[in-house]
């Protein structure tokens, strides 16, 4: 077997204009994308225009006590405390978009902050959520106490960096919101984005025949997917889909190239395990890999792929117990003939208000979709749709066809059941299997969240077709029409990707959903 990542290189006199028209269909995708979202509001220039009022009223009240013959210390310490109150009561702008990403936010400075630590339970939030902004639905309440509803491997992990920083400078994320949140996320996204980048374009070179798929399948990494939209939150979809990137690589070079280094093996095993650890039904992938390296080499699978899909499991596991005493995350907490299994209907205290759990009465698309079937279409061809929202996903159906159909190596026919395999049981959990309450597109989001998991393998698995597609003009014309959609899509949700997709403002505009 070649034991290099390139293939043989077909060169097309009209590179250079193919990658320039490829690369301008994603940009006119994303202004059109960004065009469709334009809107007037400017929570800074509100917040600027509130906090400016503050100080006019600091001034009036000043010049009041003074009048009352106030002065001193005593005049200066109620107009800090004013000052502090009215600020608190303006500022309405936060880095932290969603209930979502502030459940984690929330977990991170309970583990680092040692004012908002609660004795003896170092995961509540309890203490954090009584904050101006720091609010959140996605928490779960069991023995007394307020947790994030989220496994708290990835929190855990990421209160390490934030430790640092805490440490070195003594500040927050309660006092530097914008500087450190900004910080972890180019950490924890951006960094990892790169090399997700990296590795599509190595997978590229492996698998396509022409530069012309290759620059495709690069622009779509880049502009097409949802995955770039979601780095500016805190989630455990894109980590999710990193890992799997780099675990399908050193599955590759295994399978493909006849590396049998441990490194490839401990990578995969790791790697596979994080993913699965961020995203459950990524436990298919992680069995798949598992399986297909175990036959492929038993030695190394055991003494690489295992220990390190162990420590991951110990992580995820060890987190758990120390944070709620119970191997099952907080959200196989929700029984319904157990109220004591139950962690998802209680009240709690917040600024001197008594509130229920909102997951006691979710509104809107958190209802979930009754019909199975509505939900499926909307999921798949609606407007949450996989291909509706992001139609460059059709060559990976084309490309998969060509692998299983008529592969040039027989490791393609395998990587593509792989791939269809673990795509089918994800889908299906998700359409097929999960209740009413889940129902939902993964809530207020621009996207089928729980799959963008997938999309390296959907990105691997669609070069064969843009190879096909390189052959004629008409079929390039289309491949560009896809991609443009596909970034427009990507695009639309230009400040918060915790919005609506484009196509469900769409319906609701023209007043097509119920």
């Amino acid at each position: 077997m070649n034991a290099s990542l390139s293939t043989s290189h077909v060169s097309d006199p009209s590179t250079n204009r193919s990658t320039a028209w490829i690369l301008a269909a994603a940009s006119i995708g994303l202004m059109m994308g960004r065009i469709l979202a334009v809107d007037s509001v400017d929570l800074r220039g509100l917040e600027k225009t509130r906090l400016d009022k503050v100080r006019s009223d600091l001034a009036a009240l000043r010049k009041s006590w003074e009048a009352e013959g106030i002065s001193g210390n005593e005049l200066e310490s109620r107009v800090e405390a004013k000052r502090v109150e009215l600020e608190r009561q303006a500022r309405i702008r936060r880095p932290f978009l969603s209930a979502n990403d502030r459940s984690r936010w929330c977990t991170v400075r309970a583990l680092v902050e040692e004012d908002l630590r609660v004795p003896g339970a170092p995961y509540a939030i309890d203490r954090v959520i009584q904050l101006p902004l720091w609010d959140t639905i996605d928490m779960v309440k069991h023995d007394g106490h307020l947790y994030s509803s989220k496994p708290p491997l990835f929190a855990t992990l990421l209160a390490a960096p934030y430790w640092v920083i805490h440490k070195a400078t003594g500040a927050t994320l309660g006092t530097h919101p914008y500087e450190i949140g900004r910080c972890l996320l180019i950490l924890v996204n951006v960094l990892p984005m790169a090399v997700f980048f990296w590795l599509t374009g190595r997978l590229a070179e492996r698998f396509a025949a022409t530069d012309w798929a290759r620059t495709v399948v690069m622009a779509t990494a880049a502009f097409g997917t949802f995955l770039t939209t979601f780095a500016v939150v805190l989630n455990n979809h894109l980590p999710a889909a990193v890992c799997v990137m780099v675990a399908l690589y050193a599955a590759v070079r295994i399978g493909f190239d006849g590396q049998r280094r441990l490194r490839y093996f401990v990578a995969a095993g790791l790697f596979s395990g994080l993913a699965a650890a961020n995203e459950l039904p990524a436990l298919a992938f992680f069995a798949a890999l598992a399986l297909g390296l175990l036959w492929k080499d038993p030695r190394g699978t055991v003494l690489g792929f295992i220990p390190a899909a162990l420590l991951v499991a110990a992580g995820f596991f060890g987190t758990n117990w120390i944070a709620h005493q119970s191997l099952r995350p907080p959200y196989a907490h929700r029984s319904k003939t157990d109220p004591n299994d139950n962690w998802y209907r209680y009240s709690y205290e917040r600024g001197g208000r008594q509130l229920r759990s909102y997951w006691e009465d979710p509104k809107g698309i958190d209802r979930g979709e009754p019909s199975r079937g509505v939900y499926a279409f909307h999921a798949l061809v609606g407007h949450h749709g996989i291909f509706s929202l992001t139609p460059i996903w059709l060559l990976t159906l084309v490309g998969l066809g060509q692998w299983l159909l008529r592969p040039s190596d027989p490791n393609q026919r395998l990587l593509a059941l792989l791939i269809v395999a673990v795509s089918a049981a994800c889908l299906t959990f998700y359409l097929g299997v999960v209740d009413q309450q889940d129902r939902n597109y993964g809530g207020m989001t621009s996207g089928l969240r729980w799959s963008f998991w997938l999309i390296p393998m959907w990105l691997v698995a669609a070069l064969p077709a843009a190879d096909l597609a390189a052959r004629r003009p008409w079929s390039r014309a289309i491949v560009l029409v896809l991609l443009a959609w596909s970034a427009l899509s990507a695009a639309y949700p230009t400040w918060n990707p915790w919005t609506h997709p484009w196509l469900y403002d769409f319906m609701e505009y023209q007043g097509w959903l119920p």
